[in-house]
């Protein structure tokens, strides 16, 4: 029971605090930055898989082993190193990979990842705890 508490709580907040960022607050720097990339209407489906599995990452890799631990320092790193390392490979890999990826895309994209996934995981230590 803890571990779904867990997902459905960091699944809330990643994906709330994401939506806020691609919808309203950075929406204009991606276009500007890839808008000849990106889709008319985004494919939820896809999208929607990389939720569940992203979020499933984030509770095995870092919520979970600080609820076993009881320490919140260890979510809010161990998140922020998953967020870095799995942001970091995808712009990485569309730097190196397709024309019109920018470095300053990667920049801003690797060091939201990294601060979305660390807060997220831990609020969902903390809500996990709330809740059990």
């Amino acid at each position: 029971m803890q571990l779904l508490i867990a997902y459905i709580t960091t699944a809330i907040v990643f994906f709330g605090i994401d939506f806020i960022w691609l919808s309203k607050l950075a929406v204009n720097f991606y276009k500007r930055e890839i808008g000849g990339l990106m889709l008319a209407k985004p494919n939820f489906v896809a999208a929607g898989i990389f939720y569940l599995f992203y979020i499933a990452g984030i509770v095995y890799f870092a919520v979970a082993p600080a609820l076993r631990d009881g320490n919140a320092g260890e979510a809010l790193l161990s998140g922020a190193i998953f967020g870095f390392l799995a942001y970091g490979t995808y712009d990485m890999t569309n730097l190196s990979t397709l024309k019109g990826w920018t470095w300053r895309l990667c920049v801003v994209d690797i060091i939201w990842g990294t601060v979305l996934t660390g807060g997220a995981a831990i609020a969902g230590f903390f809500l996990t705890q709330a809740f059990i």
